[in-house]
């Protein structure tokens, strides 16, 4: 199985009802923002701050899809 496989399956998982049910649920809003925050954080500390913007724009991006907020 190669990456485009997984993609592909991965594609097809995020496609299901229920999935998308919920990644939009409050319990999952509640656990991205902090999985959100432990990777920007961890990541704005690895790079000394130096793409702090580019690196709250990405976590904005990701919690928009993820939660119901």
């Amino acid at each position: 199985m190669g990456i485009d496989d997984i993609s592909k399956k991965a594609q097809e998982f995020l496609k299901d009802e229920r999935v998308t049910k919920a990644l939009k649920s409050e319990k999952a809003e509640g656990t991205s923002d902090k999985i959100l925050d432990g990777i920007a954080g961890a990541a704005d500390k690895a790079t000394g701050g130096k793409y702090r913007d580019q690196i709250d724009n990405a976590k904005k991006a990701a919690d928009k899809k993820i939660g119901n907020q």
